[in-house]
């Protein structure tokens, strides 16, 4: 199995406690840091833009992973990567021409990604799988925090990680949604890497211990 990344997303987080929880989420091993930039359009949600990300960033020297659920998506990519973000994602069905906006990632110097909402077919990425840095599958309806995991998404990341084996490309295979000790074997036993959780981190009291028992869970037999 490949190692196992947490990113633990900030949309749980008590803002005004957000310095002293990201440092001991990454304590506890955490290595990406996650925010969901929504537009109250894409999904029925707004939340952070900019200014938070511009905080996060002065918070902390974490690589920083943007999933973006707005509609045009590639009007941001100059910004954020101004910002220093590290993985730029967005949802092919929140824009046109894909690719050239996957292009301009890369040469603003972010990874570029994709992500699948649970409707989505894994056949939307399959014409630009070279270019693709990161897949995220969401395991949830996007919008909002502390979903239950969607059983169906176990699947799903099974058959992603085999067409992108199948394909020679080592992007990262992120999931994202109802992330817990409960869910997150199975989701890696199936071959993800990299791990969104929100409250399974932040909504615990030691911050620090929640990451490392995730860490831990991977290593269950499913």
């Amino acid at each position: 199995m490949s190692a196992v990344r947490i990113a633990p997303s900030i949309l749980s987080t008590d803002l005004g406690r957000l310095k002293e929880q990201l440092e001991a989420a990454e304590a506890g091993g955490a290595e990406w840091l996650h925010v969901d930039v929504m537009d109250g359009h894409f999904v029925p949600n707004l939340t952070f833009g900019a200014p938070i990300i511009r905080a996060v960033r002065k918070l902390s020297d974490l690589p920083i992973d943007v999933h973006l659920m707005v509609e045009r998506p590639e009007q941001y990519i100059t910004e954020y990567a101004e910002l220093g973000i590290t993985c730029f994602s967005f949802h092919p069905e929140s824009t046109v021409h894909v690719q050239r906006h996957l292009a301009a990632i890369r040469e603003h110097g972010m990874q570029a990604g994709l992500a699948l909402n649970p409707s989505t077919p894994l056949s939307a990425i399959s014409e630009v799988i070279p270019e693709l840095d990161l897949v995220c599958v969401m395991s949830v309806n996007p919008g909002f925090g502390g979903q239950k995991y969607l059983p169906t998404a176990t699947s799903k990341i099974a058959r992603l990680k085999a067409m992108l084996d199948a394909a020679g490309s080592d992007a990262t295979l992120e999931v994202d949604g109802g992330i817990t000790v409960d869910t997150i074997a199975a989701a890696h036993a199936a071959g993800a890497d990299t791990f969104v959780a929100g409250t399974a981190v932040f909504g615990r009291p030691d911050i620090a211990e929640a990451v490392r028992a995730l860490v831990r869970a991977c290593a269950v037999i499913v």
